[in-house]
């Protein structure tokens, strides 16, 4: 096994002899030296595996390659030759150990959900004869993983035009990669769904070609549509695939319906002198961007700045009311207490909010939260802020969602 240049992880500089001693070096000496330095680098390297581990677990990285570069210039403080990294399998095996750590038991429900979905949209591009791939099919998921297909056609173009006609929001990548002096251009289609799904698209005569893994350099294991319902047939006797499939099929991705609420905003236009800024949905953007400031890591608190003024598109005569009718069940009670009170938020800091009223206000432990939330819908009201696009703005959500299991 290579170990990391020496720079890095150990010095090579002899121990100052005393000058009177003339009896050479002491062979046993030498070979304490090379025993240290090997505890050394091993030590270092396994550092390298659990943080490299870490950025692809917290889907800060997504390739093996990245992460451990990254990993080893923040441990080393320096640059590290690539052919001394820790192998890919390593990383995986440590991401394994802590999604077991992390997830549990849980890990066993979400694979099966996932092997579920998967088999949804399988079926859904089976004219396109798709094969699965990675950790959906080895078993090997954690939050945060995606649903990995291989399909096969001439066109994007009519994959784009099936997943249209199911209502599923996605964008297509062409991705340049450059191998061996040769650059190819790879075509993703990624889903957002209730799982991330990334579609590889080939052409027709790459179906029997024999694709290698990263990890292992052997063939990658990957199954038909056929070989997939024998697996989960296998794996889960005690369930109706079909039934499973059309459950599947019923469940509503909760982005997707903010989706759905938030992008009729951009019509919505307000009164120039509370919102000189402009229509609805360019306020609920500057908000949910002031918000993600103050509190990066709060889905809850964030959901409710993107989404505090939704009802100005279904009812500006109440729109607290109708934003929460329409969201219903789709967000937590701790997010409806913030947008049920926002408007509450704006007495207390007027200084014209009773003193009942605010005193059941202050009672609440997220009571500094609503008026930070306060504090960003008024300052959301600014001339040509740069903000997220919506589907950035869910994108975002949608990860932190993941990253809090």
């Amino acid at each position: 096994m290579g170990l990391i240049s020496a720079h890095c992880f150990m010095s090579h500089d002899k121990p100052l002899e005393d000058v009177n001693d003339t009896s050479g070096p002491d062979p046993s000496s030498k070979e304490r030296d090379r025993s240290a330095r090997k505890r050394g680098n091993e030590k270092l390297r396994r550092q390298i595996v659990f943080e490299a581990a870490r950025l692809m677990y917290r889907r800060e990285e997504k390739e093996y390659y990245r992460a451990k570069l990254k990993a080893a210039r923040a441990i080393c403080q320096g640059w590290v030759k690539p052919s001394d990294l820790p192998s890919n399998t390593e990383i995986r095996d440590e991401i394994q150990r802590m999604a077991f750590l992390f997830e549990g038991d849980s890990r066993h429900d979400h694979l099966r959900d996932m092997r579920i979905e998967a088999l949804r949209v399988m079926r859904l591009l089976a004219a396109f004869k798709p094969k699965l791939i990675g950790s959906t099919l080895t078993g090997h998921v954690r939050h945060g993983s995606d649903i990995d297909l291989h399909v096969f056609t001439s066109s994007a173009e009519s994959v784009a035009m099936v997943l249209d006609q199911e209502g599923m929001t996605f964008d297509i990548e062409n991705k340049r990669v450059r191998k061996h002096g040769e650059e190819r251009v790879f075509t993703h289609i990624h889903i957002q769904d209730r799982f991330p799904i990334e579609l590889t698209l080939y052409s027709v005569e790459k179906l029997a070609y024999v694709f290698k893994s990263s990890i292992t350099g052997k063939a990658i294991e990957r199954a038909s549509l056929a070989e997939f319902e024998q697996l989960l047939r296998h794996e889960y006797p005690d369930i109706e695939l079909d039934d499973e499939v059309l459950d599947a099929e019923s469940k509503v991705d909760r982005f997707q319906v903010f989706r759905s609420l938030l992008l009729p905003l951009e019509g919505v236009g307000q009164s120039k002198k509370h919102h000189p800024e402009g229509d609805v949905l360019y306020h609920s953007l500057q908000v949910f961007e002031l918000a993600r400031d103050e509190l990066p890591y709060d889905e809850e608190f964030l959901l409710a700045a993107l989404l505090h003024d939704i009802g100005k598109g279904l009812d500006p005569d109440d729109h607290v009311a109708a934003a929460l009718e329409a969201l219903g069940e789709f967000i937590t009670p701790r997010t409806a207490w913030f947008i049920e009170h926002h408007m509450e938020a704006h007495l207390v800091a007027d200084g014209t909010i009773g003193f009942r009223a605010r005193h059941r206000l202050r009672e609440s432990p997220d009571y500094d939260e609503l008026m930070l939330l306060q504090k960003c819908d008024r300052g959301g009201r600014v001339r040509g802020m740069q903000v997220m696009e919506v589907d950035e703005a869910l994108d975002f959500l949608r990860e932190l969602a993941r990253m809090n299991g």
